[in-house]
C-alpha cells in the first residue's frame, strides 16, 4: 500500500503544508479538516502511515499516542505522528527544531539574554522549551490576563529578544500587532511565527528600526522537513530548507508596482502576470468597482480625501492577496497605511518614467505638465525610499517588463 500521510486540524484552507511536502519526497500529503468528535474514527485510520498535527489539536494527539518522544514529552504538544509497524503511534514534536532553525537564519541566539514570548498556547511552550535549552538567561511569557501581561510590559522593557506566538497580525487581521517595539530600550530581536502575511505589522515596524527580525515560513519549512525525514526514515540534508523556503517566498510575494501617473504600471502589470502567469490586481480598478464610479467621478463629487480612503481600503484588501501583480495608484504611497499594506507581501518596484512621457489623459491631478512635475517632485523621494527596486521604463513595454523580471529574480 502507497504511504498516506497528512495534516490533521480543524480550519486548513490557507495551509501551505502540501506545497512544502511536495518538495521534500515523492509521497501522497493530504489535509484532513476534523471536528473534535471525529478524532476517534482519524486516529483510528490504519490507512495513514503518518500525519501531522496543528491547531486545537497538539495536545490531544498527545493524549492519544502510545509512545512519546523526549522532546514532545517537555513541550506537551504532539505535531508529528507515526504509526509503527505494530499499530500503535508514536508522537514528536518537531517544531522546536523548527524554531531554532528560523532562529539561527536570522543571527538570534539565546544564551545569556532575556527572552520576551508573546502568548502563553502551544506554540509558546515550544519557544519556552528552545529557548531554555540554548541557555536563556530570563524568559517573561507575556499573557493577556496572567502575572506578565501587556498592561504591565514596561518591566520588560530590557527584553534582548521578542517571540510572537500569538496569531495577532496573521491572515485575515492583517496590519494588527501586539506590541509597539518603540516600548523596548535593548533593540531586541524580532521573530513572528506568523508567516501568512510574510511581514506582519510587528515585523514591519523592526524592519523600519533596523532590528534583526524574521517571519515564521523557515521555521514551518524547518519542521517539515524533520517530519519528512520521520515519514520517509531517512535523513535529508539541511540546505534543502533553505532551498524549499526561498521557493515558497518566491510563489507567496506580490510584485507591486509603483509609480507617477501614466508611467505604464497597469500595461506593465498585465504583461508580467501573462508572463509569470499570475494573478493582476490594480488599485484604482478595486476603488471604481467597490465605489461604482470612475477615478475622475470620485474625484469631482466627492473629492480627493474621499478618493485616498477608498484607495486605502484597496491597498488594505489587495496587499492581503499572495502571488500577485498590483498595480497601484501615483498616490497610492502617500499613505504610511498604504505602504505598510503594500509591503506586508510585496517586494515593491517603482517604474520611473520622465515626466515629459507620462500620459494625462483621464488624470485628475495630471490636468498639466507643471502639475504633473509638482506631483513629481512632492512623491519621488517617496518612491524611492519606499521601493526594492527601480526600473526605468522603456517606450516598449515589453522591454520594461523584461527589466522588472531581470531585477526581481536575477
Amino acid at each position: 500500500m502507497e504511504p498516506r500521510f497528512g495534516l490533521l486540524g480543524r480550519k486548513l484552507s490557507h495551509s501551505l503544508s502540501p506545497q512544502i511536502h511536495a518538495l521534500f519526497g515523492d509521497y501522497r500529503y493530504d489535509l484532513f479538516e476534523r471536528e473534535p468528535e471525529e478524532l476517534d474514527a482519524f486516529f483510528a485510520d490504519k490507512t495513514l502511515s503518518g500525519f501531522n498535527v496543528t491547531i486545537p489539536y497538539k495536545v490531544e494527539a498527545l493524549r492519544r499516542c502510545d509512545a512519546l518522544s523526549d522532546m514532545a514529552r517537555r513541550i506537551g504538544a504532539v505535531n508529528t505522528v507515526i504509526r509503527r509497524p505494530d499499530g500503535t503511534l508514536f508522537g514528536d514534536n518537531t517544531d522546536c527544531f523548527g524554531f531554532l532553525y528560523l532562529a539561527k537564519r536570522c543571527g538570534v541566539s539565546f544564551a545569556g539574554k532575556k527572552v520576551v514570548v508573546l502568548g502563553s498556547g502551544g506554540a509558546s511552550r515550544t519557544v519556552q522549551t528552545a529557548a531554555a535549552a540554548s541557555g536563556a538567561r530570563e524568559i517573561a511569557v507575556i499573557s493577556r490576563s496572567g502575572e506578565n501581561n501587556y498592561q504591565n510590559l514596561s518591566r520588560h522593557a530590557d527584553a534582548d529578544v521578542i517571540v510572537n506566538t500569538t496569531p495577532v497580525g496573521m491572515f485575515p487581521r492583517n496590519l494588527e500587532s501586539p506590541v509597539d517595539l518603540t516600548d523596548f530600550q535593548n533593540r531586541p530581536a524580532v521573530l513572528d511565527l506568523i508567516y501568512n502575511p510574510r511581514r506582519t505589522l510587528l515585523l514591519l515596524q523592526a524592519e523600519s528600526l533596523g532590528l534583526r527580525h524574521g517571519n515564521g515560513i523557515a521555521m514551518l519549512v524547518a519542521q517539515g522537513k524533520r517530519s519528512a525525514e520521520l515519514f520517509l526514515g531517512a535523513p535529508q540534508d539541511d540546505a534543502i530548507i533553505d532551498r524549499v523556503t526561498a521557493q515558497m517566498l518566491r510563489k507567496q510575494t506580490n510584485l507591486v508596482l509603483i509609480g507617477m501617473p501614466g508611467c505604464g504600471k497597469s500595461t506593465v502589470a498585465a504583461l508580467l502576470g501573462e508572463k509569470l502567469r499570475r494573478p493582476v490586481l490594480d488599485t484604482d480598478a478595486f476603488v471604481e468597482a467597490t465605489e461604482g464610479k470612475t477615478i475622475p467621478e470620485l474625484f469631482s463629487q466627492s473629492g480627493e480625501a474621499a478618493f485616498r480612503d477608498a484607495e486605502t481600503a484597496a491597498c488594505e484588501e489587495l496587499g492581503k492577496r499572495l502571488g500577485s501583480v498590483i498595480a497601484t495608484g501615483g498616490g497610492a504611497v502617500l499613505r504610511e497605511r498604504n505602504r505598510d499594506a503594500l509591503r506586508q507581501n510585496g517586494t515593491i518596484v517603482w517604474l520611473r518614467r520622465p515626466v515629459t512621457e507620462l500620459a494625462r489623459s483621464g488624470r485628475p491631478l495630471s490636468k498639466d505638465r507643471d502639475a504633473v512635475q509638482a506631483l513629481y517632485e512632492q512623491r519621488k523621494d517617496i518612491y524611492a525610499h519606499f521601493a526594492d527596486f527601480t526600473v526605468d521604463v522603456s517606450t516598449d513595454a515589453r522591454t520594461t517588463t523584461e527589466r522588472v523580471i531581470s531585477c526581481i529574480f536575477s
